[in-house]
C-alpha cells in the first residue's frame, strides 16, 4: 500500500476514511493542513484497496506506528469492510498502546454511528448480509463503531 507521505518509519497521525466519501474534499484538506502546512507526519492511503484485497502489512504497521488516529466517519463509511477492519486495529492500538483516537463525524451524527442508523446504518446492514457467516467479525465491527462513537470528537455540523 503506497502512501503520499514518507514510506518508512512511524507516523504522528493516521487518517482512516472512506475514500469515495471524503478523499477529494475534507480528507485531502486535512492531510494538506497536517502534513504540508504543519509538517506533521501523516499517513494517508492514496491508492485505496481493490475488491478482494486484504489490508496490507504496511497499512497495519502504519496504524500501529502512529501516535494518533483520526477516524473520519461519513455516510458510506460503514459499508466498507476495509474501513471497519482498520477501525478494529485502531481501537486495538488505543487499548494496548494508548494511541489517541479522534473521531470526526462528517455528515453523520455520533448517534448514527453508535446505533448504525440512517444512511450510515444502511451500508452497515448490507455489509452484515454479505458477512453473515462471519458473525464474530461483524460483532467486532459493531463494537468498534459503538465504542468510537462514545469518544470525544468533532461534528461537521458544528464546524465553523
Amino acid at each position: 500500500m503506497a502512501s503520499s507521505s514518507s514510506s518508512s518509519g512511524n507516523y504522528e497521525v493516521f487518517l482512516n476514511f472512506r475514500g469515495e466519501d471524503t478523499r477529494r474534499s475534507f480528507t485531502c484538506y486535512l492531510y494538506d493542513a497536517l502534513n504540508e502546512r504543519k509538517k506533521i507526519r501523516t499517513f494517508i492511503d492514496d491508492e485505496g484497496l481493490g475488491r478482494g484485497d486484504e489490508i496490507s502489512d504496511a497499512l497495519l504497521n502504519a496504524i500501529q506506528g502512529s501516535k494518533i488516529s483520526v477516524v473520519i466517519f461519513s455516510k458510506d463509511y460503514a459499508s466498507s469492510k476495509w474501513c471497519l477492519n482498520e477501525l478494529v486495529k485502531i481501537l486495538e492500538c488505543k487499548n494496548t498502546n494508548g494511541q489517541i483516537v479522534i473521531p470526526v463525524f462528517y455528515g453523520v451524527s455520533p448517534s448514527n454511528v453508535r446505533h448504525q442508523e440512517e444512511t450510515f446504518g444502511n451500508g452497515f446492514k448490507e455489509l452484515k448480509k454479505q458477512f453473515e457467516e462471519k458473525a464474530e467479525m461483524v460483532l467486532k465491527w459493531k463494537n468498534a463503531l459503538t465504542g468510537t462513537s462514545h469518544l470525544a470528537g468533532l461534528e461537521s455540523t458544528k464546524f465553523r
